[in-house]
């Protein structure tokens, strides 16, 4: 996968990266609900999975936008990928353990749900932090806490500060007032991202959850 290398001085945003990447450094995180009546519904009567559902959503919110894709690659330097790829965690019943696995990514969900039974079902059971080997450089976590419907949520990244790729959490979907919604949160690096962006995810996976005959019943 191509990444694009970003020429700071010519980067329009480079006075608010240089300064919450070295002045103040920081973060920030938003929970929303995300409505998902309808699409839940219709999950259901084709028996496909919300969780597998939830990763799709979010990877196309992700691939939608370049500050979403904005990271630094192995050599320090500064650019965007062309598409990312998820990387998310599997809980294991047995234990209470979970691991990390990774799926091909495609805008066509049939062709990505197919990738993700297949790794299920080769590694759904394997137990260890990372089980599935070869893990692309484009990817970004994705996680689920299936067991809470929170209100928020937040992770404490201790590390150099240069984590720029967003962190996507679910949360356990609960009903109100007619309505089946499901709590999600991003963190972001402020460096590259503002609550103007942040906000486009929020929308854009709302956008995907309501459209989804789009993409759930014609092929991409």
């Amino acid at each position: 996968m191509k990444f694009n290398l970003i020429e700071l001085n010519n980067w329009n945003r480079k006075p608010y990266f240089e300064h919450y990447l070295n002045q103040v450094t920081c973060t920030f995180s938003i929970t929303a609900n995300i409505d998902i009546t309808a699409l839940l519904e219709t999950l259901r009567d084709r028996d496909i999975k919300l969780y597998p559902a939830f990763i799709y959503l979010v990877t196309r919110t992700v691939n939608s936008q370049i500050e979403f894709r904005t990271c630094f690659n192995e050599e320090g330097k500064l650019g965007y990928w062309e598409a990312m790829t998820p990387s998310f965690t599997i809980f294991h019943k047995d234990d209470q353990t979970f691991s990390n696995i990774w799926t091909e990514f495609s805008n066509d969900f049939h062709l990505f749900y197919e990738n993700y039974q297949e790794d299920m079902k080769q590694y759904g059971d394997v137990k260890g932090f990372f089980t599935k080997d070869n893990e692309p450089k484009n990817t970004f976590p994705i996680s689920s806490i299936p067991w809470v419907h929170f209100t928020g949520f937040n992770l404490n990244i201790y590390n150099d500060g240069n984590y720029l790729l967003p962190i996507i959490t679910g949360g356990k979907y609960f009903k109100q007032a007619g309505q089946t919604l499901l709590p999600i949160s991003l963190q972001v690096h402020h460096a590259v991202c503002d609550g103007y962006h942040a906000s486009n995810f929020i929308n854009g996976v709302q956008s995907l959850a309501d459209n989804y005959e789009d993409w759930l019943t014609n092929p991409i």
